[in-house]
């Protein structure tokens, strides 16, 4: 097995010309043969027991090609890329096989798409905008209110209608066009009024209503609703059975206590300033570099090839559906239920995706620019590091991740230390 050639063709894609020599081709017939016998029974013979001469008698010499070709094709592909010194990003296409007996062996044309040529331009001495890092007062006491919020409890009100911020336990039925719908009935549903969790304006409908009074709702779905429902009129028949009111609890030393391990109000309040000013400090951090990044990304010059944006959109909807199987909801009922098909929400992820292969495309650029390294010292630290964040073993860690992908990861960082460090906060 060789390359025969390797010839751009195109922006980021190369033809190239692969061989498989008779002998090779030869044995993966033998291999083919092996592998299907049992299944292939001729007039005469007990199913498995025809030999490969026999087979390729009756069904001509090529019986075997097809399946032999499968057998032959990963490695010689595999071998000729690499002589090539190419560095592919997709799977081989455009396939055409002009060459495949026995005799001469097979011949190969395919076409592959490479990583892209880059040309960096400024990274060092960029300007960006850092945001603020220590939290005020208000962001304080805007927290503590929060805080008091989660902690209050509901008290039944008969003396009033409704108010925004209220919770009412309603019974509502909706109608497009006089018929009900699917999913669109509920009793003794505690409704907070302000949640924002039920279609726009039917909360605001709801407030100025009492206790046993029945009411209509006109609303308008929105267009990025359920298909079947999008951009409809709908009026909902409703009934309140009972109105709630928050009740927050007194903002005391004992609030602290009750909700904290703290005695007294001024050191919890200290204690979230901190937490604040630690939060606020890292995305300023990571507002700063994301600005940089994409400074740096304007800065170059490169042409990706859209299989890469494709392939990390792919990566983006595989996490997305791992993390709502962890949640016991599968992907296809999680569409069914925004009303989108795959193609739709893998197209909500086009810009992200994008932006993180320009941006791992770039700072690889800069990786080799500077030549930067990540010693053992480095990549043991980093293993470190995972462990502590995913609470595993260092071992459990060396066999999860590959050490390549660690070292690479090192080196992206230095990368982005080097953009960092020299840049101008204005």
């Amino acid at each position: 097995m060789a390359l025969k050639s390797s010839n751009k063709v195109d922006t980021n894609v190369y033809e190239i010309e692969v061989t498989v020599t008779p002998e090779v081709f030869t044995d993966a017939c033998k291999s083919a043969y092996m592998k299907q016998r049992k299944s292939i029974q001729l007039p005469g013979f007990r199913k498995g027991k025809a030999t490969q001469g026999m087979i390729e008698k009756v069904y001509g010499e090529n019986a075997f090609y097809e399946e032999a070709l499968e057998i032959v094709y990963p490695e010689a592909v595999t071998a000729a890329i690499e002589e090539a010194g190419l560095r592919t990003v997709d799977t081989p296409f455009d396939l055409d096989v002009p060459v495949m007996s026995k005799e001469q062996g097979v011949e190969m044309k395919m076409k592959v798409t490479v990583y892209p040529e880059v040309k960096l331009g400024d990274y060092k001495g960029l300007k960006a905008t850092m945001l603020p890092t220590e939290a005020t007062d208000e962001d304080v006491d805007k927290e503590i209110e929060n805080m008091r919020d989660r902690n209050s409890r509901l008290v039944t009100v008969e003396d009033r209608e409704a108010q925004m911020g209220d919770t009412a336990e309603i019974d509502f039925e909706g109608f497009v066009d006089g018929v009900a719908f699917e999913g669109g009935k509920g009793e003794n549903y505690p409704l907070e009024l302000g949640s924002g969790s039920f279609i726009p304006g039917f909360e605001e409908q709801v407030a100025g209503h009492k206790s046993d009074e029945e009411f209509d709702v006109n609303v308008t779905f929105p267009e990025d609703y359920a298909a079947e429902l999008a951009g409809k009129d709908a009026v909902f028949k409703c009934k309140i059975h009972e109105i709630k009111s928050k009740e927050l609890p007194e903002l005391d030393d004992e609030f602290a206590k009750d909700v904290s391990e703290f005695d007294t109000l001024d050191e919890l309040k200290a204690d979230i300033k901190k937490q604040m000013n630690e939060r606020k400090a890292e995305e300023a951090k990571n507002d700063f570099e994301n600005q940089l990044i994409e400074q740096v990304i304007d800065n170059m010059e490169c042409e990706v090839p859209q299989c890469m944006f494709d392939k990390r959109a792919d990566e983006m909807v595989q996490d997305y559906a791992y993390r709502l199987q962890m949640q016991g909801i599968d992907l296809d009922t999680y569409l069914k239920y925004l009303g989108q098909d795959k193609d739709a929400f893998k197209a909500t992820f086009k810009d992200g995706a994008e932006k993180q292969v320009k941006a791992s495309i770039a700072l690889e650029a800069i990786v080799e620019a500077e030549k930067l390294e990540a010693t053992e010292e480095e990549i043991d630290a980093e293993i470190a590091k995972l462990a502590e964040q995913y609470q595993m073993e260092a071992d459990q860690i060396k066999k999860a991740v590959p050490a390549d992908q660690i070292a690479a990861d090192v080196k992206t960082k230095k990368a982005i230390d080097i953009i960092v460090d020299s840049a101008v906060k204005e």
